[in-house]
This record gives structure tokens, sequence and C-alpha cells, in this order.
């Protein structure tokens, strides 16, 4: 995968906390997903990719980051219900950010939301797995950016 899909991928989180909380999230050094690595937390959502590139985003986080973004939405009794809404509404956002970058080519799904931790995250077949930490207000979470461009579009 290309270092210009993960940048692209970077600061479209950055974007998300930007404009959400007025604060700034930090991104850790990207690393490859391990095999036998738990990589999810309480809530996740996947997009799936297709078009020009393929395979899948994820966004995953503890309930407690979701508890503490969802008043700076307006939500002012947070539930679960709201958490996995949200975690859809991030992951939905930072596809879209990148689909700004990458053209309308890179076709993007609705989330598929996962509550709790799974026990394997699967990504696309023949893609390499990207993790992406995030941290925003002293709460942690992850972007998964498993992506393979198309032949068609090289």
């Amino acid at each position: 995968m290309e270092e210009t899909i993960l940048k692209i991928f970077a600061q479209s989180i950055t974007r998300y906390f930007a404009t959400v909380s007025g604060g700034e999230a930090t991104l850790g050094t990207p690393y490859l997903s391990a095999g036998n690595e738990s990589v999810a937390y309480d809530f996740s959502a996947v997009i799936g990719i297709t078009g020009s590139h393929r395979g899948n985003i994820y966004y995953t986080a503890p309930r407690e980051k979701l508890h503490a973004l969802l008043p700076l939405i307006g939500e002012r009794e947070p539930d679960d219900r709201l958490c996995a809404e949200l975690v859809g509404e991030i992951t939905n956002t930072i596809s879209g950010n990148a689909r700004e970058q990458l053209g309308g080519g890179f076709m993007i799904s609705t989330p598929f939301i996962v509550e709790g931790s799974p026990l394997n995250i699967h990504t696309a077949r023949d893609t390499t797995c990207y993790i992406l930490p995030v941290s925003w207000n002293n709460h942690r979470s992850r972007v998964l950016v498993s992506l393979q461009q198309t032949s068609a579009s090289t």
C-alpha cells in the first residue's frame, strides 16, 4: 500500500477530530497488523472499498472515548446505541474524506457495526493491514487500513 494512502487517512482522522472537538488528535506511528494481535475495542465499524481500490477501512474505539465525544455533537445522555452510531459515523466520515482525495472511483459501502471485541478482525484477502493508533483527549482508538489498488486503476 502506498504511503500516500496512509497519509490521506491520517489527515482524514485528524480533520474529523479537529472539526468535531476543536481539539487535535495525535496519531501514533502506523504499523503492520500481526495476525494474532487483538486490535478491536468496544465498538468497531468496517467499510468495504471497491472500484479503484479494494479492501476495508475499520475504526475501533472504547466506550469511554465515544462517551467523551457524544456530548460534543449534542448527545447529552450517551448510551451503547449512540456509541454504535457514532463509530459508524466516524468510519463513514474518514472514508468519505479519503474519497475526496482519491476520486470517485474509490467506492465506499455503508458501515457495518460490531459491538464488543471480536476474536479476530479479517481484512481483505491479499492486502496488508496497517494500523494507525489515534489518541484524543487521553483516549485511544485505531484506524485499520487494508487496501490494494485494483489492476484497472494502475
